[in-house]
């Protein structure tokens, strides 16, 4: 949730930079530029606990532990070792890591 108010926080801001550079008549590519800019920095300087919230959302987002994915030629040899240890018990296998030749 941090993450998208401080998204809004800084959209929002672009759109009034932006207004108020259009009402000065700097053109829309300058204004546009500049919006990103001035909005840039006035989050940089004053939402800085924002800022660092939304950082957090999205690292955790990305690095929560998560089984490992796997394609199709992964699966099955897996399913065929797991056969092979249910057929034969003395043999062991290590399916979970993944070995790259």
């Amino acid at each position: 949730m941090a993450f998208w108010k401080f998204t809004a926080l800084r959209l929002g801001l672009v759109a009034v930079f932006f207004a108020i550079s259009i009402w000065l008549g700097l053109g829309i590519v300058p204004s546009a530029l500049a919006a990103a800019v001035i909005a840039w920095c006035v989050t940089y300087l004053f939402a800085r606990n924002m800022r660092d919230e939304a950082a957090r959302t999205v690292q955790r987002r990305f690095t929560q532990e998560r089984a490992p994915k796997r394609n199709r030629g992964e699966l099955d040899d897996a399913a065929a070792e797991d056969g092979m240890v249910a057929d034969r018990p003395g043999v062991e296998t290590d399916a979970d890591r993944r070995r790259d030749a």
